[in-house]
């Protein structure tokens, strides 16, 4: 799509990105809606910059040794969370007060070893990680080129200031970015940069985004440094979009559309603007608008979303990003999600949030500093759209909606990027509670992207709303890979109808698991038919407490699901939630029932 366009004009004149006004531009800073917020939250900045956080060997090795990325990752990011909190603070009052510890900050930062985390050290995808980074060949993963775009926009805002505190600073800064980040860019190929048909995923558009910030601020006026950017970012971002069907749905869920649509959005408008003329068509493409508005088909009510794969039912709040990306593809419901969530965040600029990896991107911090004043217009408007049931063919996901409910049915096959075995899934909310849910994911480790990642209890089938199989020859789950899909797939009005068998291989007796969901003003009514000749146990996932009364399941006071069919029998048990990135959405416990029968099992929930 990109390149196209690209080839259609190759000697183009570059433009200038110009991602806020100056500094000098007092008129612009000081009009800012949030120029109080963020001089509080420099004074909160200047404290906790007082102790730089160590990265001392013994972290990296804490990985290397013991699998854990946390504490590493802990002390990497508060850096520049802190830094990124003192520039804003700093440009709003544009007084020094804050130069000497944003110096030292920086100074860290070109100090560190490497840019990349442990967990990404490696030079080929999918590849164990390497004990130690080579200084001499820097790797550009997720947060090396989020360094790099963080560093550019210092030295945009505050380049000159700093010099003048420490001359010769700005130039170590710049230098560090050219070679840990744009120079590697350029002369080496890694694997998120796109090969052909080889499988992107939302590191393309993330790394590529940071990236063309970093060589849009350090060489504006270089008319070769930016054709190059530029080609090499416009194939990049095909091979993204080469693994989206036309219906925009993101494989990888809710949780990472922030990472995946939107870094495309902003990759895209620093395109067209290092390109005028040249790709001002994308925004026409209806896959564009429709990887824009997949978030809000996504979102249930309040802070919960459908989820699958490694995400949390809390996808965060919607804002400035989303928001523009709406105005830009003409999404209205798009634009009043996400002027709503901003208008009620009380972290809108992601100061406080509880993934570390939050509040460390300057760019974004001064692209919602600048757009704040409009979105807060937008919301006082009361604009509202109520979003549609959809089908997602490319995913196969089904979204459907009918009164109190709200449910996310899941096909399509184990090998989406982050993939859990959950073909076949269904999480259903009502009021916007949870009622059937998908656990998610526990804090990553060493072990979540690596040959043994199905061992966690989060990933497998016997965890999600999902039948398991006991025979004489054994207990069968779900399997991993393509070839693990349901078949015959066809959705419904308010509903999909889909056989599961394929998901599990080859298990003795069993050739289908026909299972059909439908939703209407009154529930769920879950239909699954097999020509298995043993005992099956169907899983149900809950947040709330479940008392069998009978052939009847009440879960708390929320709903009631009542069950006919071969029942064999129902058992429940309370899953102890200790791990902290679960905990951030879920109580300390949740609730698994066991639905036990043979060939037929009908459930209806309300």
């Amino acid at each position: 799509m990109l390149t196209e366009l690209l080839d259609a004009r190759p000697d183009f004149t570059p433009g200038r990105w110009v991602p806020c006004p100056p500094l000098g531009d007092r008129a612009a800073w000081d009009a800012l809606p949030a120029f109080d917020r963020w001089l509080y939250g420099g004074g909160e900045a200047a404290r906790s910059a007082r102790h730089i956080p160590a990265l001392p060997l013994s972290l990296w090795l804490g990985f290397t040794t013991h699998g854990n990325r946390a504490h590493y990752e802990h002390a990497y990011f508060g850096r520049r969370r802190t830094l990124c909190r003192l520039v804003m603070a700093e440009c709003m009052g544009d007084t020094g007060e804050y130069l000497p510890q944003i110096a030292d900050l920086v100074w860290a930062l070109c100090e560190e070893s490497a840019w990349q985390l442990p967990a990404h050290n490696s030079y080929i995808r999918d590849t164990p990680q390497l004990p130690l980074p080579d200084t001499t060949r820097p790797i550009v993963d997720l947060f090396a080129a989020e360094t790099g775009a963080l560093l550019a926009m210092v030295h945009y805002l505050l380049g000159h200031a700093l010099d003048a505190y420490a001359p010769g600073l700005d130039a170590r800064m710049t230098r560090e970015v050219e070679r840990r980040i744009l120079r590697p860019w350029s002369a080496s190929h890694f694997w998120w940069m796109g090969n052909g048909e080889e499988p992107m995923c939302n590191w393309t558009t993330w790394c590529t985004q940071n990236c063309l910030v970093a060589v849009a601020l350090l060489h504006p006026g270089s008319t070769r440094r930016i054709r190059e950017a530029v080609r090499q970012a416009a194939y990049s971002i095909d091979c993204f979009l080469k693994d989206y069907g036309e219906d925009g749905c993101c494989s990888e869920g809710a949780q990472y559309y922030r990472h995946a649509g939107l870094t495309l959005y902003n990759a895209l408008e620093l395109l067209c603007a290092l390109a005028p003329g040249v790709f001002d068509t994308v925004w026409q493409q209806p896959k564009i608008r429709n990887l824009a508005e997949y978030i809000a088909h996504m979102h249930v009510a309040g802070p919960y979303y459908l989820n699958f794969s490694d995400c949390s039912p809390l996808a965060g709040a919607r804002g400035v990003r989303e928001y523009l990306f709406g105005k830009r593809v003409g999404s209205t419901p798009l634009m009043a999600l996400a002027a709503a969530d901003f208008v009620a965040d009380e972290d809108p600029d992601r100061i406080a949030a509880a993934d570390d990896s939050e509040g460390i991107n300057l760019f974004y911090m001064v692209q919602t500093a600048f757009a704040e004043a409009e979105v807060r217009a937008f919301a006082a408007g009361g604009i509202t759209c109520a979003p549609e049931d959809v089908w997602y063919p490319s995913v196969g996901l089904r979204v459907c909606r009918a009164g109190a409910f709200v449910a996310g049915l899941k096909a399509g096959n184990n090998a989406d990027s982050h993939n859990h075995n959950d073909t076949g899934s269904v999480t259903l909310y009502k009021n916007g509670q949870p009622l059937l849910i998908d656990v998610g994911v526990e804090t990553y480790s060493k072990k979540t992207f690596s040959p043994q990642r199905y061992e966690i209890w989060t990933m497998q089938s016997c965890w999600h709303n999902l039948p398991r199989f006991v025979g004489p020859e054994g207990v069968y789950d779900q399997q991993d890979g393509a070839a693990f899909a349901a078949r015959d797939v066809q959705p419904l009005p308010g509903g999909l109808a889909m056989d599961l068998a394929p998901a599990y291989g080859k298990v003795p007796g069993l050739n289908r698991y026909h299972r059909t969901a439908r939703l209407t003003d009154a529930g769920l009514t879950l239909t699954d038919e097999t020509d298995f000749p043993g005992e099956v146990r169907l899983t149900l996932m809950s947040r709330e407490a479940p008392v069998v009364e009978g052939n009847a399941v009440r879960f708390g006071t929320l709903a009631q699901a009542r069950l006919e069919g071969n029942l064999l029998g129902i058992e429940t048990e309370a899953i102890p939630i200790h791990d902290a990135r679960l905990r951030l959405a879920w109580p300390d416990t949740l609730y698994r029932t066991v639905v036990r029968f043979t060939g037929r099992l009908q459930m209806e929930i309300g």
